[in-house]
């Protein structure tokens, strides 16, 4: 019963990592006292960016000016952004010591006169009520926000990315990260005042960081700017990596390894908890099954109960359909592949590789 005893104890960590902190979206009527921007860095997002600039036509707010900034894009980014009138800027050269993506978001700020600056990757999807959330969560909570987008993956190999994507949101709901003075930002979705972005020097701070988004949080928490996060559930969505396997292991393991060490020892703990449980009964059970083996019965239970946890996770994150959670093993061995590739580079290499560029990395023994 021991092997029994620590799936629950798993079990128990994913619930304290987990929790359902969502968006204010409430009736009460929200006064217009700020000029909103929302900036989009895109690098060859013509298959994501007309859903959200869709989306952004349908918003109850509307914002004042939609920025999308075209990152040396190869296919028809900027003229989809042409078509839909919005305010495109093209980047002619990448300056030294610059990351890409931080520098697209750095020249949207500067070609943007919003008091409330709104960064949304081009992968985002909009309710028709979610701008008017974000500003109203951040008037709230103050200080930046930023949002964790329920996941809509399309296709299969997009739905391997379940394992992953949940331990990318206990990274964010985790009461250690949420209670730490120190917090980190989700780059997906980030709403910040212009004011409290220029105190930090925003994107220019943290131009050569890979983990730009959890590095910008964390400048934020020093200058005693208040960060918090949030999950997008019924607001705010993303489908990450419609463009092949290839791109999804990329982008994936740009981060897995980065992202850890990021975070703080008691939130590593739990996931290590629970990520040891899942492990164990994910890839043991179909084993013990066919061997009959007396602690088959722990092992399936095990599972059963793991599957149950991850159902009801996506309930709030993600629509993986009902085939996905029941055969998470086919995720988990997606997931350390991704950890076994991104230790290769962080490690060995020295680099990473993201939208056909190679990027250089830090750890934090770098820092």
């Amino acid at each position: 019963m021991n092997i029994l005893m620590l799936f629950v104890i798993g079990c128990i960590s994913g619930f304290v990592l987990f929790a359902k902190v969502c968006l204010v979206n409430n009736d009460k009527p929200l006064e217009r006292k700020y000029r909103v921007s929302v900036i989009i860095p895109a690098r060859n997002e013509e298959k994501n960016l007309p859903f959200l600039l869709e989306s952004l036509k349908k918003q109850t707010y509307k914002p004042d000016e939609v920025i999308v900034v075209d990152d040396f894009s190869s296919d028809r980014t900027g003229e989809i952004a042409r078509q839909y009138g919005v305010k495109l800027i093209q980047n002619a050269q990448l300056p030294d010591g610059w990351t890409g993506k931080n520098w697209a978001v750095w020249n949207g700020f500067l070609n943007s006169s919003g008091d409330l600056l709104i960064f949304l990757d081009a992968d985002v999807r909009l309710a028709p009520h979610a701008l008017e959330a974000l500003i109203k969560t951040r008037e709230r909570y103050g200080g930046a926000i930023s949002v964790v987008p329920y996941h809509r993956p399309e296709k299969f190999y997009e739905k391997l990315s379940l394992i992953p994507y949940l331990l990318g949101v206990f990274a964010f709901t985790s009461p250690f990260e949420r209670k730490s003075s120190v917090k980190s930002l989700y780059g997906s979705c980030i709403v910040v005042t212009r004011e409290d972005y220029e105190k930090i020097n925003g994107h220019y701070g943290v131009r050569h960081e890979v983990m730009d988004d959890m590095t910008l949080g964390k400048r934020f928490s020093e200058a005693g700017i208040n960060v918090e996060n949030f999950i997008g559930y019924d607001l705010v969505s993303f489908r990450m990596y419609p463009n092949g396997i290839k791109n999804e292991i990329e982008g994936f393991s740009k981060s897995a390894v980065l992202g850890m060490v990021n975070l703080s020892r008691s939130t590593v703990a739990l996931i290590a908890l629970w990520f040891i449980g899942i492990f164990l009964s994910g890839f043991m059970t179909p084993f013990l099954l066919v061997a009959r083996h007396p602690w088959m019965w722990p092992f399936l239970l095990g599972y059963i109960i793991y599957t149950f946890q991850i159902t009801y996770f996506l309930k709030y994150t993600g629509a993986y359909g009902k085939i996905m959670p029941v055969v998470h093993f086919l995720s988990l061995a997606f997931f350390i592949l991704i950890m076994v590739y991104s230790m290769y580079q962080v490690l060995f290499k020295g680099c990473v590789y993201w939208k056909g560029r190679q990027i250089e990395v830090r750890t934090r023994r770098d820092l």
